[in-house]
């Protein structure tokens, strides 16, 4: 009997030993960091957040929408390094409409505005808002990206799909590979190097704007599988974060390219949108999934073959906590999104990870 016992012990040892590293799994409070909240203004609930950019530890801004009595009104806050406050002085912050996704450019913001139906870029500058009018109005704005020297803002109207470029002067409209149905989101790191994500005949593609032309990037994505959101890095490094489909159930996977090979993982996200996604200051991934506790929010951190989870801080009475978007601030990571009071409809909160 107490031979089988050593056995059985062994086998156990044995099998922890061979446990694979890219595997590895902790929610150990004391070896992931702390999350605190951060105070936000209240909007007319239900509110939905947009996206979030930082520039540095004093500023950042977060955007969205909130239900007034007359629909839709766009929704902006701005991060000034000590709290959250309301802006409402851009044009058509009293119209109504949504605002999309919003980037630093250079030392000006830029943000996708639906004002009343009608698309145009909202700039801020050091001497105030501006309005730049796009030159058609598109039944879907699905996406926008900027950089010094060129914007694009992809979407559809009634002849389909529409890929329209700003060059600081003027717009135009670029075509894109036969085949491509559709452009699901779309990114830049300068005017001559542009990367968008595309529903095509065959499948999801990933196609590259080289300063002339777009065209296929041939990356290869895994099968059965569609891009979520796709990060560009100053050092040349890609990572593509995305979801694969076997026998119609979906899991996460990551690709990142090094400059020279793409190499595919799938860290232990389950069915994790990954389009909130950001390089953090330590360098390593980090992204929101969803809480296995109603009254906190869950964050996953991936760094090569490990991954590790962190909670937000508890809030009292809340039935759901939903972080929207995370950007990194200089050495701390900020996060916007929803909470959901039991009792009332979603409404603003923020969380921060260091700094």
């Amino acid at each position: 009997m107490n031979g089988l016992r050593a056995v059985v012990v062994s086998l156990v040892i044995a099998c922890a030993a061979v446990v694979s590293p890219a595997a590895a799994v902790t929610t150990d409070p004391a070896a992931t960091p702390s999350w605190s909240a951060l105070p936000v203004p209240p909007a007319v609930p239900p509110v939905t957040v947009s996206d979030l950019a930082a520039r540095g530890p004093g500023e950042a801004w977060a955007t969205g929408y909130e239900q007034a009595s007359d629909g839709l009104r766009p929704m902006l806050y701005r991060w000034n390094g000590t709290a959250w406050s309301r802006d409402t002085s851009f044009p058509g912050a009293d119209e109504p409409g949504w605002l999309g996704k919003v980037q630093f450019v250079g030392t000006e913001v830029w943000i996708l505005h639906d004002r009343a139906g009608a698309g145009e870029l909202v700039r801020r500058s050091a001497g105030g808002w501006s309005a730049v009018p796009l030159p058609r109005t598109l039944w879907t704005y699905q996406d926008f990206a900027a950089v010094p020297g060129a914007a694009w803002v992809v979407g559809e109207d009634d002849t389909g799909l529409k890929v329209l470029h700003y060059d600081g002067s003027r717009w135009t409209t670029q075509a894109t590979p036969d085949g491509v149905l559709y452009l699901m989101g779309i990114t830049a790191r300068t005017a001559t190097d542009a990367w968008a994500w595309a529903d095509t005949n065959t499948g999801t593609s990933v196609l590259r704007w080289d300063g002339t032309v777009w065209r296929d990037a041939e990356v290869p994505l895994p099968p059965n599988s569609n891009v979520h959101t796709l990060l560009l890095e100053r050092s040349g490094r890609i990572t593509i974060g995305g979801s694969q489909y076997t026998d119609g159930v979906a899991r996460t996977y990551l690709m990142t390219f090094n400059g020279h090979t793409w190499r595919t993982s799938y860290p232990p996200l389950g069915d994790t949108y990954t389009e909130a996604m950001v390089r953090g200051p330590d360098g390593a991934l980090w992204l929101p999934v969803r809480s296995d506790r109603a009254f906190q929010s869950k964050y996953a951190r991936v760094d090569g073959p490990r991954t590790t989870f962190s909670y937000g801080p508890e809030r009292t009475n809340a039935i759901d906590v939903k972080p929207r978007a995370l950007a990194r601030a200089g050495s701390a990571l900020l996060s916007f999104g929803t909470v959901e009071i039991y009792g009332s409809k979603p409404n603003l909160m923020s969380e921060r990870l260091g700094g």
